[in-house]
């Protein structure tokens, strides 16, 4: 088998890679993609995360190693196993992040990565139901849509939260993100527009894309430091596909550099540890992890809220029957209704914290919400300064790669994530939220958050992640880096990686609209090199 070029992985870089380079007659194209086809009806429906993280036929399942930061706890890695990626399984929120994200990829010698650069390919990629103006898409692939569900709680909090002196936004995708408000979503019509959605429906029926689903890839076949194909396992055998153009590295934050380390791309010593003849030395590969660590305060209330609506048979049954009439009510709704970027310093330019209001709690969301009403006021830190890596323990390719994500590492961190919680107990005293609120069920009135070590310490045994794992082969020009400003992996020929891996410092909010984004990018560099 041979195509013109080959994408490795579904997920939301690959899909539009994919679907750009199909739109040229000129090529062929093949699109490998280990999980399944998404024709899992949960995928479709925007609630059906609930259904789909957890799930070994939708979710990889990935564990992180015990942290210390995390007080030795070893937590759950969610990321998407299906046509979509993650973008099938996340909460669906669309969040570009700051324009100063991009001037600082630009600052780090990234040419054609500052803002101004990127935003003609976010409006590229979106179709924002709002106001038209110079910022925002029309047109695009992805619905971006604004919400549509109200929860009285969620409502209240945002006011008290603008009570208390935060300004409001009905845009935090404009130039200035800050304020509070409501998310906007991945959705059109009351169903998930995921990257496979968006970018893969159309291409029924084109003759040039060949696309393999529950197919693995193994590795990448280098000869004399040029890319020239994969191998991978299909139908229990194992066979190589050629690339006469190039191999395009799809697979996120964990699979890329998994793979780039299995072909022999990464730290010289490490490689050889496992029996793997080293081609080049790229120590950065695996390392530079970021992720968003939210923090979780739970607020019990005397508002209805999903935990007490879905015991209910009798409201279930109409919760269904509203969503498949009017594709509307709790069945349409995103994991997160309100949201605010917010400054734990006035002296700071931008937001450095983030919120995802929710008007359900839940240990778990793969356990379901807790049995009383209350609402969620998730938190974290925007750039945290938190670094981890990533190591494959064999050669085997089915071995999952050991995660240390290093959360609360440096002092600053820590810092900011107190601060946080205490700006989050300080809103939910204020009206209107301070009146329906019951009881602080966590991390509760005992936990007294002057007290800053009690304080980290409850953020420790209990904070998660928000589900953003970005960095691991990042972008620049320095020794760690893996690809140049054209996503072209260092030392090697005909080979790029286009995810969320190449990001050499974590965008400001939800990562999916700015993975998009890189494929946008990606794409256009990838067939202005072809003529």
């Amino acid at each position: 088998m041979e195509f013109d070029y080959l994408v490795i992985g579904a997920g939301s870089a690959g899909c539009v890679v994919a679907n750009r380079l199909a739109s040229n007659d000129r090529f062929s194209i093949c699109l490998i993609e280990a999980g399944g086809k998404d024709n899992l009806p949960w995928i479709h429906i925007p609630v059906g995360y609930f259904k789909t993280m957890g799930n070994p036929r939708t979710d990889w399942c990935y564990k992180t190693q015990p942290d210390t930061g995390l007080n030795g706890r070893s937590i759950n890695w969610p990321r998407g196993k299906t046509l979509g990626g993650s973008s099938s399984i996340n909460g669906l929120l669309y969040v570009r992040g700051q324009p100063e994200d991009f001037e600082h990829w630009r600052q780090l010698g990234n040419e054609g990565w500052a803002w101004n650069d990127v935003l003609p390919y976010f409006k590229k990629t979106e179709n924002w139901e709002g106001a038209s103006d110079e910022t925002r898409g029309k047109g695009g692939p992805i619905q971006v849509s604004k919400n549509r569900v109200e929860k009285d709680i969620v409502k209240a909090w945002l006011e008290a939260a603008v009570n208390k002196g935060y300004k409001w936004t009905d845009d935090y995708n404009q130039e200035s993100q800050e304020g509070v408000g409501f998310f906007q979503m991945t959705m059109a019509n009351g169903l998930r527009c995921s990257a496979a959605k968006a970018y893969l429906s159309p291409l029924k029926g084109n003759k040039n894309i060949e696309i393999f689903t529950n197919v693995q890839t193994t590795k990448i076949l280098i000869e004399k430091k040029v890319a020239i194909g994969v191998e991978v396992i299909m139908g229990g055998e194992r066979k190589k596909i050629r690339a006469r153009k190039e191999v395009i590295l799809c697979a996120g934050a964990i699979g890329s550099p998994q793979l780039l380390m299995l072909s022999g791309l990464g730290d010289q010593k490490e490689l050889s540890k496992h029996g793997i003849e080293p081609l080049v030395h790229l120590p950065g590969v695996g390392k530079n992890l970021q992720d968003h660590l939210q923090a979780r305060p739970v607020y019990k209330c005397n508002a209805s809220t999903i935990n007490v609506e879905t015991q209910s048979l009798y409201k279930k049954i109409g919760m269904g029957v509203e969503y498949f009439f009017k594709r509307s009510g709790p069945m349409a709704m995103a994991a997160s209704l309100g949201t605010g970027f917010l400054r734990t310093d006035n002296a700071l330019d931008t937001p450095d914290i983030q919120y995802h209001i929710q008007p359900f709690s839940a240990d778990r969301v793969e356990d379901g919400p807790h049995k009383f009403s209350a609402f969620t006021a998730s938190v974290c830190q925007l750039r945290p300064e938190s670094r981890g890596h990533l190591e494959i323990i064999s050669s085997n390719p089915e071995d999952y790669p050991k995660i240390y994500p290093n959360y609360l590492s440096t002092k600053k961190d820590c810092d900011i994530m107190v601060k946080a919680i205490q700006i989050t107990r300080e809103i939910c005293q204020v009206e209107p939220v301070a009146s329906l609120i019951t009881e602080e069920f966590a991390p509760g009135t005992s936990v007294n958050l002057n007290d800053y070590d009690k304080t980290l310490n409850w953020i420790r045994d209990t904070a998660t992640t928000i589900y953003h794992p970005v960095g691991t082969c990042k972008m620049g020009k320095d020794k760690s880096s893996v690809v140049d400003e054209k996503l072209k992996v260092r030392g090697v020929d005909r080979l790029r990686v286009v995810d969320a891996s190449i990001m050499p410092t974590i965008t400001s909010g939800n990562t999916n609209a700015p993975t998009l984004m890189i494929g946008e990018k990606a794409s256009d560099l990838i067939i202005k090199e072809s003529y």
